[in-house]
């Protein structure tokens, strides 16, 4: 090592141990075996860490359990199901919404409010809410959901990377 000013890990005395804090895997599935890149939300998580895909059993869209979420507007209060493909609008469910509605998103299971990530910059008045990717619950892994009905501008963030923005660019590279 002396002398080598590149090298500046002495491999003599480096020992690999294994010993170190697992980093979950976001639970983001991306399939490039049709025609363009599919990506599937295959966990998210509330923001007690409760898991809403598959809640809702046999909910299914194309054969991938939906993500379903808590909505209350006007006094009204349901659980809608929403397709895990990004970009796929369908929903099953509290459906009977008019577009344009402002409404409270919450986790069906603990009931508590999905955390704001900020404003929608499209000047709608719209708000990001956070779907966590892992049980780590942290904001550089998320699905942001609008809460504006209709409203179609979800994205998804994986170690800070936007990965609907990378699905888009391989689509137009095809």
């Amino acid at each position: 090592m002396a002398g080598d000013e590149r090298n500046h890990i002495d491999d003599d005395h480096l020992h690999v141990t294994g010993r170190h804090s697992e980093v979950p895997e976001p639970h983001v599935g991306i399939d490039e075996s049709g025609d363009g890149v599919v990506i599937v939300v295959t966990q998210a998580f509330g923001p007690k860490g409760d898991n809403l895909v598959g809640f809702a059993e046999g909910v299914e869209f194309d054969g991938h359990p939906a993500v379903s979420v808590g909505v209350r507007f006007d006094g009204k209060e349901g659980i809608v199901h929403l397709s895990p493909i990004h970009g796929d609008s369908r929903k099953q469910g509290f459906t009977d919404i008019p577009d344009g509605t402002k409404c409270e998103l919450f986790c069906p299971v603990s009931k508590e409010p999905l955390p704001v990530l900020g404003e929608v910059e499209d000047g709608s008045g719209a708000k990001y809410h956070a779907l966590y990717l892992t049980p780590k619950l942290e904001k550089g892994a998320v699905v942001m959901i609008s809460d504006v009905w209709g409203h179609y501008h979800s994205r998804i963030i994986d170690d800070m990377e936007l990965l609907s923005y990378w699905a888009v660019k391989q689509e137009e590279a095809g």
